[in-house]
């Protein structure tokens, strides 16, 4: 395991959370979008060199940090493909998380315009009102599909995301 690269895993997980509960604060993202930035650049890094940080690499929290990162690169959809194919191999290989190809899954379809899979993605009106699912596809299949990657049935996940 490569204890440094978990350890700045870490650190960049923890800098996305603080960068989005400030977002929540002022309402303001540039500060946000500036860590995204700077996450994604140094991701696509170690990709590069590495491969995807899971599990043998970096453990399970430090793969948890790594999906994270990627899952936030919004302004690279591109690059979040290439993590996407990158993380299936590793769920194939037991080497990630299965729900976490869930829900990187959905954000890069939402983001190309398409319905999501696993109804992982939510969107509000901009100002954290009207929160409501993204479209997905075959919704009478939906919890069988979050069933399978380990996911809660859906009606509870809505719960959780509206804070019920």
């Amino acid at each position: 395991m490569n204890d440094e690269l978990a350890a700045e895993l870490h650190v960049r997980a923890e800098r996305d959370q603080a960068a989005r509960h400030l977002v929540v604060k002022t309402r303001d993202a540039r500060e946000m979008r500036r860590i995204d930035a700077d996450n994604t650049a140094w991701l696509e890094q170690v990709i590069s060199e590495l491969g995807w940080p899971g599990f043998a690499l970096v453990g399970e929290s430090g793969a948890d940090a790594a999906w994270l990162l990627a899952q936030h690169a919004d302004l690279h959809p591109a690059f979040q493909r290439r993590a996407l194919e990158l993380l299936k191999a590793a769920v194939e290989a037991e080497d990630a998380s299965p729900r976490h190809l869930a829900y990187l899954t959905d954000r890069v379809l939402v983001a190309a315009g398409e319905p999501q899979v696993y109804g992982t993605q939510y969107t509000d009106d901009g100002d954290g009102s009207n929160l409501r699912l993204q479209p997905v596809a075959d919704p009478d299949g939906l919890d069988e599909r979050r069933a399978a990657l380990g996911l809660e049935p859906a009606a509870e996940y809505d719960r959780r995301m509206r804070g019920l």
